[in-house]
């Protein structure tokens, strides 16, 4: 071979690797990410979320690709939308939004691993105990049903002359029973009146209110729901028409305009599941990994919204208070 011809020989061989290296290079992995919500209510989470997926080394678009799906408040679209994900074979599913979407991801596989985001998963029998959850599930629990009591207690120091709270209630949540139990027998404790309304979609909320301020209720309880966080907008303009103090378990509900929140960081929780997804990637199995709980809980305070509200805020919220909205 002359040498003119083996040089052209060899320069085209050069072109030719990094298209033969570039087709053996794996394919991203994908995360299904279900979320019982819209990307616009958790938007913050979401970020989160991505922020844990970085701290184990996998960024979104360079080294791994999230596949989103919504079920913008409509539960019964969940399960659908968690047999897509598994049809396209996702990695890791997360499931996030509370205990419908973590049992729709279950009820659609028992092989892909699952990372959810869901309140007292044991009570409401997602998995087998918080230390070994078992099969392919683990997750961040918030607490939400458990932490009822606190909330009705705090919101009677808040308005100690409200002697009949309203409780708003999704009654398709899968915990909802275990919630009103906690609430019920806390106001009981407190010599406190209870009045329930059921909730299914935004178009139920105006007369819901209406209906409430009829009744005569002092006060209001949000069950633990991601609903609330689509919805905070149009909360706050009910509080301002019709001058109803509201306790949530979700910080942006009080900054949208609610009046106080009892309960964990939910931006927190969705870091701990990218973590927890990250593990999973680098080997990890769901049924090692330990249901994670929140160590840390806010007391948040709009007084903005008690001087609407005509509320004295008494000294003794204010010095336990974590956030003061002014």
């Amino acid at each position: 071979m002359r040498r003119r011809e083996f040089i052209t020989l060899l320069g085209g061989a050069a072109a030719a690797w990094p298209i033969v290296a570039h087709a053996q290079q794996p394919a991203m992995p994908v995360i299904g990410f279900l979320n019982s919500s819209s990307p616009n209510a958790v938007a913050e989470w979401v970020e989160s979320f991505r922020q844990g997926l970085r701290e184990q080394g996998y960024i979104e678009g360079q080294n791994v690709h999230i596949a989103f799906r919504w079920a913008e408040d409509h539960y019964d679209r969940l399960a659908g939308l968690a047999g897509e994900l598994v049809r396209n074979n996702v990695k890791v599913i997360v499931a996030t939004g509370g205990l419908p979407a973590a049992f729709a991801a279950k009820a659609a596989t028992t092989a892909i691993p699952i990372v959810f985001v869901a309140s007292d998963p044991v009570q409401a029998g997602l998995v087998a105990s918080l230390s070994r959850p078992g099969g392919n599930l683990t997750g961040v629990s918030p607490l939400g049903a458990l932490l009822s009591a606190k909330r009705i207690g705090l919101l009677h120091d808040m308005v100690p002359k409200a002697t009949v709270i309203g409780v708003l209630v999704n009654p398709t949540y899968p915990n909802v029973d275990v919630q009103l139990k906690e609430t019920e027998e806390a106001a009981r404790t407190l010599g406190l009146q209870i009045q329930v309304a059921n909730i299914r979609s935004e178009r139920d909320l105006d007369a819901t209110f209406a209906s409430l301020v009829q009744r005569r209720i002092g006060a209001l309880l949000l069950s633990a729901d991601v609903f609330w966080m689509t919805q905070r907008g149009l909360i706050a303009e009910l509080v301002a028409r019709h001058a109803l103090p509201i306790m949530s378990h979700q910080r942006e509900v009080v900054a949208a305009g609610a009046l106080m929140s009892y309960g964990p960081s939910f931006a927190d929780a969705y870091r701990q599941a990218g973590v927890y997804t990250g593990r999973i990637f680098k080997g990890e199995k769901p049924a090692d990994l330990p249901i994670m709980q929140p160590t840390k809980f806010e007391f948040v305070i709009n007084l903005n919204t008690a001087k609407t509200l005509g509320l004295s805020v008494p000294p003794t919220l204010l010095g336990i208070a974590d956030v003061v909205i002014e």
